[in-house]
C-alpha cells in the first residue's frame, strides 16, 4: 500500500462453489438465497482483503437473476472493491455458472454491495482508498459514485 491507497486489483477474490442438492429447490436450480449468501461472503472477503480489517455489510443493491444455475454446476464469484468513500466502499461481484459436462459457462448475476470498515469493537473507521488502473476499473470506479448518489437519494425518500 502507498500513501494514496491500494490498487483495485489487490482486492480481487475468486470463490468457486459446487451446487449440491442441499443448495437447490425442487426443480434442481440453485436457491436465490444460497447465491446471495455466497455473494455476501465473497464481497466481504474482498473488502476485508483491501482494508486489512473486518468489514461489515451495510447494504445490497438489486440482484437480477439472468440465468438459472443448475445442480452440479460450478459457480464462480469474482469480487473487488470498486470505490471507497470514507468508511464505506462499494464492492462489485460478478457470478458465472459453468457446466463441465456440457462445456458451457455463462454470466448469471452482477451484484453491488456496500461495506463499512470497522474496528474490532464494530466502530466505523476510515477505509483505505482504492486506486483504479485499467479502463474497466476506472469505469466501475466512476459508476460506483453514480450508484452511491442514487442510494443516498433513495434513502432520503
Amino acid at each position: 500500500m502507498n500513501e494514496a491507497g491500494k490498487l483495485v486489483s489487490d482486492s480481487v477474490i475468486v470463490m468457486t462453489e459446487l451446487v449440491l442438492p442441499n443448495h437447490t429447490n425442487q426443480l434442481g436450480k440453485l436457491l436465490g438465497g444460497q447465491l446471495m449468501h455466497w455473494i455476501d461472503i465473497c464481497a466481504a472477503l474482498a473488502a476485508a482483503k483491501h482494508n486489512q480489517r473486518i468489514c461489515v455489510t451495510a447494504s445490497v443493491d438489486r440482484i437480477d437473476f439472468l440465468h438459472p444455475i443448475n445442480l452440479g454446476d460450478a459457480v464462480s464469484l469474482v469480487a473487488s472493491v470498486n470505490r471507497v468513500f470514507n468508511s464505506s466502499m462499494e464492492v462489485g461481484v460478478k457470478v458465472f455458472a459453468e457446466s463441465f459436462k456440457e462445456g458451457t459457462r455463462y454470466h448469471t448475476n452482477t451484484a453491488y454491495l456496500t461495506f463499512v470498515a470497522v474496528t474490532s469493537e464494530g466502530k466505523p473507521v476510515k477505509a483505505i482508498p482504492a486506486i483504479p488502473v485499467t479502463e474497466d476499473e476506472k469505469r466501475r470506479y466512476d459508476e460506483a459514485l453514480e450508484r452511491r448518489e442514487n442510494r443516498l437519494k433513495n434513502r432520503k425518500k
